[in-house]
């Protein structure tokens, strides 16, 4: 389906996106945010749990906010309200370039000219992650959708996800992270901790490794993807404990999926719920709860009364 001629101003608060609308212009925008978030990635100290290199939501899209380079700061936007990419430096220099039907190869190349002719030289490991039959950005002539309605909505959705998720992280004083987009696996998340070690992964790669470090339980929102055929939130508890998968949580429409060792809630079940805000915070509520009891957090202690 084409949205592209859809009126902008409607009320979109929870807007409707089914994955099947948009899944070319949804592979084509995974591709172009693991450019703009390995740059993130190449030009950022590493942070515990690799959260130097997320991309956040702004007040028109996703930022990677502010990165160093040299004497200077940049700093690279996706605008989907007029639909460009910009990237701003602190000496004044601007530069944009078009969010528009191309293909990987063409915005890869747009983009790393745009910066080197700026003087910004940056080495990106040019392959995506997270992604099966990965093609090298430069050779990616196979991805070139573009729907700017769709990614439109895409980014309604992650601006009231925000929202909640920020209520839901300021009710936690223990350890939790930024509400951040991992250009990787394509998803919105916070995830707090207990403040103890986990038992370690050594089968696991450098990244799982790092990101797992630690008890954590995490909740996010998906647009979906593989066996997971609509748009949904998730939470998942790591290390999972004992009989997680058979405690109740709320609401109704929420499930363990044993397939992903994750509870879902699926979008639509929030976007039609009379009190969206309500019917999101409920689930990570009590999925967390379900986690941090069985896990014996010390909760007293980590969450805000």
């Amino acid at each position: 389906m084409n949205v592209t001629q859809e009126r902008l101003d409607i009320d979109w608060t929870w807007p409707n996106l089914p994955l099947e609308w948009w899944q070319d212009t949804y592979a084509t925008l995974h591709m172009w945010t693991q450019i703009v978030g390995k740059i993130r990635l190449s030009l950022t100290p590493l942070i515990n749990h690799f959260w130097n290199v997320p991309l956040y939501v702004n007040s028109r899209g996703l930022t990677t906010s502010a990165m160093p380079y040299e004497d200077r700061t940049l700093e690279i936007r996706f605008d989907f309200i007029d639909h460009n990419l910009e990237v701003t430096l602190s000496d004044g220099e601007r530069a944009a370039m078009s969010l528009r039907p191309r293909s990987v190869a063409d915005f890869y190349q747009e983009l790393m000219g745009m910066l080197s002719s700026r003087g910004i030289e940056v080495k990106i490991h040019p392959i995506p992650d997270e992604v099966q039959n990965a093609l090298p950005f430069e050779q990616d002539t196979l991805h070139t959708s573009y729907d700017p309605g769709c990614a439109y909505r895409f980014w309604r959705i992650l601006v009231q996800t925000d929202r909640v998720f920020n209520k839901f992280r300021s009710r936690f004083i223990g350890k939790c992270s930024p509400v951040h987009f991992f250009w990787g696996s394509f998803d919105l998340a916070v995830t707090r901790f207990s403040g103890r070690r986990a038992p370690a992964r050594p089968a696991a790669d450098a990244i799982t490794r790092e990101a797992y470090s630690h008890e954590c339980i995490s909740h996010g929102f998906w647009p979906g993807g593989g066996a997971v055929k609509e748009p949904c939130f998730y939470s998942y508890t790591s290390p999972e404990p004992v009989g997680l998968d058979q405690r109740s949580i709320r609401p109704d429409a929420a499930f363990y999926s044993k397939d992903l060792s994750e509870f879902l809630l699926p979008y639509n079940a929030v976007r039609l719920a009379d009190s969206p805000d309500d019917v999101l915070l409920e689930f990570m509520q009590s999925t967390y709860e379900a986690g941090a009891t069985l896990a014996h957090w010390d909760r007293d202690a980590l969450e805000r009364r």
